[in-house]
């Protein structure tokens, strides 16, 4: 039996293209790395680890015990709270923008600019607009909630008007053509087609804003965070050992919840 052979021709234009390519890469990534000024191990360093690996060896048990206000418990309901209240009001408000950047719902130009209005508002980090939104309606939880909730609408918004623009459009054209209003058109063809997948994309936000709520409170947005960047600034390493190990029980729960959920919806 014969062996078949094909011969790759490379051109020169393409050897001169990927020597840029990957060239520029390289240089990029140097660039990159001489740019961070290393300036070595502190002279703390020893005792920071030291404290810490006794803070997990010991940790704060009475803390996760205090059922009070002031107690771990009520952080991670209130962490949990601010995710929960920040991806409802992203995922109902996302739907409109994501419609507004259909193509095969608004059109080629009017898409164009629904792009652009999620693009900017995936720009602002959550920290920022929790800075802000902290000035307008004082520190605490709701600033947390306006900050994950706006901001995951450029994520939210980004990922539903994708599923829109993939869905089979003989259902909406058929229901066109029998008079539907567009009222009728959203609700009887356009959402039950993706809602599956709006869902499975609201439950990953979740999961990120979970994570992202527990860093709020470093600026004043509620949620544990605040406790945690206290222990640390106080060095009670105890205390903040325990806030991190339940940290990462709470978010472990939730990734396994919501992943099933998802697995089941797609």
């Amino acid at each position: 039996m014969e062996k078949i052979t094909v011969e790759k021709n490379t051109s020169p234009a393409q050897i001169i293209y990927r020597v840029i390519n990957y060239g520029g890469l390289v240089l990029v990534i140097i660039w990159g790395m001489l740019g961070i000024p290393y300036k070595g191990v502190m002279a703390t360093a020893q005792g920071t680890i030291n404290s810490l690996l006794r803070g997990i060896i010991n940790p704060d048990m009475g803390y996760m015990t205090n059922m009070t206000i002031d107690g771990l418990p009520y952080a991670i309901v209130e962490t949990i709270a601010i995710a929960i209240s920040g991806t409802f009001v992203s995922a109902v408000i996302s739907i409109p923008f994501a419609l507004l950047a259909s193509q095969n719902i608004v059109g080629k130009r009017v898409s164009v600019a629904g792009k652009f209005i999620i693009t900017l508002i995936r720009t602002f980090p959550e920290l920022i607009l929790a800075l802000i939104f902290i000035s307008v309606v004082g520190p605490g939880a709701p600033a947390g909630i306006l900050a994950l909730g706006i901001h995951s609408i450029g994520m939210l918004g980004k990922l539903f008007s994708e599923a829109i623009e993939s869905m089979d459009m003989g259902v909406k054209e058929a229901l066109e053509s029998c008079g539907g209003s567009s009222p009728e058109v959203l609700f009887r063809a356009v959402l039950p087609q993706v809602s599956p997948e709006l869902i499975s994309y609201t439950m990953y936000r979740f999961e990120i804003n979970m994570r992202a709520a527990s860093t709020l409170g470093l600026v004043g947005a509620g949620g544990i965070g605040a406790p945690l960047i206290f222990a640390i600034r106080t060095r009670a390493w105890p205390r903040a050992m325990i806030i991190v190990m339940v940290l990462i029980v709470t978010v472990s729960i939730i990734d396994m919840i919501s992943s099933r959920i998802r697995k089941r919806l797609v």
